[in-house]
């Protein structure tokens, strides 16, 4: 883990509108229908396929595009051709003036902005196109087949779709492939229409029954020299934080508690200082806080057929440690029989974290186009990487059962509908408050139309530790808590004194039963937003200590 998301429609409809009212892009930014061009992309360049009705063909590959009254279907077939990437694009008037905001692969990294008009800058999964008291929305459903892609330029609009098979062409062998699904929003203030364009992708987001809230151990510990015993200090801290909530706080332990090092597997090898699981449970239980805990689904240092290894991956790893290819079916019963085992133990919240990394073998902020090192394939060669991760999740899911699922370092487009957390940017810290400013605030305010709409976004914790300054620590507590997001502190107890019992106790009232909205006020001026309207309110913040911005965060 390191230590370290144009006018209105025309006609007598439209002037009824109100001003958070949405609609579909006007007639001029449409791409709900035909594109203009469709290619077959692979290393030997761009191929133009020939358009028949609704179909564009080239050889036995073929791209359908079903248009629909408010999205657009696309579905892929080939019997022989190995597909990698197929280009759609249609021919815009794109707006000079207008400003861009685009998503992540993954988390975010303290990199969303909006930007002026960059043609080649890759925009994963949407994005936003925004003039003056106007902005237009572009998405690809969640749970596609395949791996999306936008980019804009003065003369239209492209989406890629990467179909391949980790870094190889996929081999569909007739099958067709049900790869995405388009969807546009419009309205005229941006904020909102992200969060429409959000809702219209993810049609069946899956969410808890209440707010998610609590603590998690990581940024005061990173992992080292804790115990069953801490962790039931930690919980009986939360539990009187949070005495009057009816909705009760969870205690995440995060890495640390299994026996072998960076979070491998097999869980049921604990070390020393867990070495009663259910007991640990119960004793969370009994002073009415929820358990939850950390793992690393896909990495063990069991001895496993070689079948089961992640082609590739024994060459980032060191060794004895395994990374297991999910396209695999026995692999795959094995991870789930991993996470039906905590399950067992009583844990009621399950965050699973390094998949994205142990599968393509690079973060997202060192993905752009090329998502992995090419040239290897899943054991599977006849799924997309899409439709492999997906998977991957679903099955999680199911070994879960009704146990929450936060995902971290997942695909949140993959994720949507399956987990019911998300963390949606990289680590926040407790030891440089410069990475929290970063990280955290950036994901918050760029993210934020993803909470509730794909699964709730969790922007990471709030560190409260003697090497961050608690002013800060004080005002980033303060957005999280009335952003309605989860909210988890991760609290040295030498930094716990009656001020910051006060401010914990007012944060976990907000959290526990979240009222109103919040969004930025300055998002478009900045990376890191410091002014907010929370329930009608303003909210303004100050990120930046005296010397200001750090140029050596992390």
């Amino acid at each position: 883990m390191a230590l370290d998301r144009r006018s209105f429609i025309s006609g007598a409809g439209a002037a009824l509108l109100t001003a958070g009212s949405l609609e579909l892009p006007a007639a001029d930014l449409n791409i709900l229908r035909p594109p203009d061009l469709a290619a077959l992309h692979s290393s030997t360049g761009l191929r133009s396929l020939n358009r028949t009705g609704d179909s564009w063909q080239l050889d036995d590959a073929a791209v359908k595009v079903a248009i629909q009254p408010q999205e657009v279907a696309i579905t892929i077939a080939a019997e022989k051709t190995a597909l990698e990437h197929i280009l759609l694009r249609w021919r815009l008037p794109v707006p000079a003036n207008a400003k861009f905001l685009g998503d992540h692969w993954e988390r975010s990294y303290g990199d969303l902005e909006w930007r002026s008009n960059v043609p080649n800058r890759v925009m994963p999964w949407y994005f936003l196109l925004a003039t003056e008291g106007s902005a237009t929305g572009f998405g690809v459903g969640t749970g596609a087949a395949a791996i999306c892609f936008w980019q804009a330029d003065p003369e239209g609009v492209s989406l890629w779709l990467d179909v391949r098979n980790g870094g190889s062409a996929v081999q569909l062998g007739g099958r067709t492939l049900e790869a995405a699904r388009i969807v546009t929003a419009h309205g005229n203030d941006a904020f909102a229409t992200a969060k429409q364009l959000c809702r219209r992708m993810c049609q069946h987001p899956r969410l808890a029954s209440g707010s998610i809230y609590g603590g998690n151990n990581w940024y005061y510990t990173y992992g080292e020299n804790f115990t069953a015993d801490d962790i039931v200090r930690d919980a009986e801290l939360l539990a009187e934080l949070s005495a009057d909530q009816r909705n009760r706080p969870f205690m995440v332990i995060d890495m640390g508690w299994a026996r072998a090092a960076e979070g491998a597997g097999p869980v049921n090898e604990t070390n020393a200082g867990f070495q009663d699981m259910p007991g640990l449970v119960a004793r969370m239980k009994n002073i009415d806080v929820r358990p939850g805990i950390w793992m690393r689904p896909l990495l063990t240092v069991e001895r496993l057929p070689e079948s089961w290894r992640m082609p590739g991956s024994a060459e980032r790893m060191k060794p004895g440690f395994v990374v297991m290819d999910p396209s695999v079916p026995e692999a795959l019963e094995h991870i789930k029989e991993s996470v039906r085992t905590i399950r067992q133990w009583g844990f009621e919240l399950i965050k699973h974290d390094f998949s994205t990394y142990d599968i393509l073998g690079r973060w997202g902020f060192q993905m752009g186009v090329a998502l992995t090192d090419p040239g290897w394939s899943f054991a599977d060669k006849s799924r997309t990487t899409a439709e492999i991760i997906g998977n991957f999740y679903r099955s999680l899911r199911e070994a879960a059962g009704e146990t929450y699922l936060i995902g971290c370092n997942t695909i949140g487009h993959l994720g949507a509908g399956v987990f019911e957390a998300q963390r949606i940017g990289d680590d926040t810290s407790g030891r440089d408050w410069e990475r929290t400013r970063k990280m955290g605030v950036n994901t918050l305010a760029f993210r934020l139309p993803q909470h509730n709409t794909f699964f709730a976004a969790d922007a990471d914790c709030v560190a409260l530790t003697p090497d961050v300054p608690w002013e800060m620590t004080r005002q980033w507590l303060d957005l999280v808590a009335h952003s309605g997001t989860p909210l988890f502190i991760s609290a040295n107890p030498r930094s716990v004194g009656p001020e910051q019992k006060s401010a914990l106790k007012a944060a976990f009232q907000l959290a526990a039963d979240p009222q109103g909205d919040i969004q930025p006020v300055d998002w478009m001026e900045t990376t890191a937003p410091e002014k907010w309207l929370a329930s009608g309110s303003r909210k303004t913040y100050q990120w930046y200590p005296p010397a200001g911005a750090s140029p050596f965060a992390g």
